[in-house]
């Protein structure tokens, strides 16, 4: 019998990643397909039959509804579990979805990017947009500010929030980013590793 979801993902992603992580979490009962971007397998016939914008990850699920987008998909594995990664409160639902969207557009552009670029495309730094470098760095110091009061991004509760940020700040150092300059941001990343049962990345 098939699994009632069905991931698309690379794992060189963090944003694949992340989802792969919730549904871990979440005791989600799913199928991990894996896709390799580099050598274009999300740009095949097939996949964009699910995705016609050739991104991943992707989720079908088992009435052949597709979701896209990793943190949309996130936010529907938590639902749809019995995990505690979204408060029922309101507001406090609200301050967690505040940070994915902070995630994608002042965090993952300028971290992953500048990841992607460096160690998988091999390229300079004088060859990547040279604002990317500073927007990372200050959104890694908004982050440790945070996390300077609290355990992690939502206060003392783990939430979507802290799979979200994780799955790109973790590598960060793979783009060019000095994580011992953040050590409460250190110290969360060691935190978050523990609770999703992942291996911790060599940083140095």
């Amino acid at each position: 019998m098939s699994a009632p979801i069905k991931i698309y993902g690379d794992p060189i992603s963090g944003n694949c990643l992340k989802t792969k992580w919730t549904a871990d979490y979440s005791h989600a009962e799913y199928e991990w397909i894996a896709l390799d971007i580099l050598k274009g397998e999300t740009r095949t016939e097939e996949f964009l039959a699910i995705n016609p914008f050739g991104q991943i990850p992707a989720a079908v699920l088992a009435d052949g509804h597709v979701l896209t987008q990793s943190n949309a998909i996130m936010v529907y594995l938590a639902e749809t579990s019995q995990s505690d990664l979204l408060p029922d409160d309101s507001y406090e639902r609200a301050q967690v979805l505040k940070w994915l969207f902070w995630e994608q557009n002042s965090h993952e552009p300028y971290i992953a990017g500048r990841r992607f670029r460096k160690s998988y495309l091999g390229l300079a730094d004088e060859k990547i947009d040279p604002e990317w470098l500073p927007r990372g760095n200050a959104a890694l110091a908004l982050m440790n500010g945070t996390l300077k009061k609290s355990d992690f991004l939502c206060g003392d509760n783990f939430t979507l929030a802290d799979i979200a940020l994780v799955a790109y700040t973790r590598v960060a150092h793979e783009g060019g980013f000095d994580l011992t300059q953040y050590p409460a941001v250190e110290a969360w990343i060691a935190r978050v590793e523990t609770l999703l049962k992942i291996d911790a990345v060599e940083r140095s």
